[in-house]
């Protein structure tokens, strides 16, 4: 199979398995449903993803990727911080506060096993958060950030920012009393969060702490 096939079979197998999620919850959908739903084979499904959870850890995983590759650039290339955050932000925004996400947190919360609201922490804000914290660790390290040398202090900071940018908004998104917001508004509140996360973390200030 070609990379372009795999790709498009993917594809569908991600929009059976979120139309399936959103009308029977995790635990009512088999890999059997999905596949049937994709017309793919049965073991093709067990064969790349290994089980039912490790499909949806893959749905959430291939959404996030985005996001991380983001912040994985950022790194690498050594590029602007305040280009990168804001980016990663308006690119956070729209991940969480999407059609897809809201479906898997919706389902995750009436899940109960577990089982995908572990999955969809392992594979979205455990993978995440490290590589933020990375980032702003350099920013320290460069001198233009400043925060508590106590432990997890790094991780503190990135939990702050992710506070300021996301806020109540999930949660109000999950129960229905808001909707996405458009690519205007998620830049503006990403600009937002990153101007007070930096008022916040100035060098000569005393930063977030445990």
């Amino acid at each position: 199979m070609t990379p372009e096939k795999r790709a498009e079979r993917e594809d569908q197998i991600a929009k059976a398995a979120y139309a399936l999620l959103e009308e029977r919850g995790y635990g009512g959908v088999s890999m059997l449903m999905i596949a049937r739903q994709a017309h793919a084979s049965n073991e093709t499904l067990y064969r790349w993803y290994g089980d039912k959870a490790g499909l949806f850890r893959a749905l959430v995983a291939r959404n996030a990727a985005e996001v991380t590759e983001t912040l994985t650039a950022g790194l690498a290339q050594d590029a602007p911080f305040a280009e990168t955050m804001e980016r990663f932000g308006t690119q956070l925004l729209t991940l969480l506060l999407g059609d897809r996400a809201v479906a898997l947190n919706r389902a995750a919360a009436a899940d109960a096993t577990g089982a995908l609201g572990a999955a969809l922490s392992a594979a979205g804000r455990e993978s995440v958060l490290p590589i933020l914290a990375k980032l702003l660790e350099r920013e320290r390290a460069a001198g233009r950030l400043a925060f508590d040398d106590a432990t997890d202090s790094v991780t503190d900071s990135a939990q702050l920012y992710l506070a300021l940018l996301i806020g109540d908004r999930q949660v109000r998104r999950i129960i229905g009393r808001t909707g996405a917001p458009s690519p205007a508004e998620a830049r503006r509140l990403s600009a937002r969060a990153l101007a007070r996360y930096l008022q916040l973390s100035a060098p000569g200030r005393s930063g977030p702490r445990a």
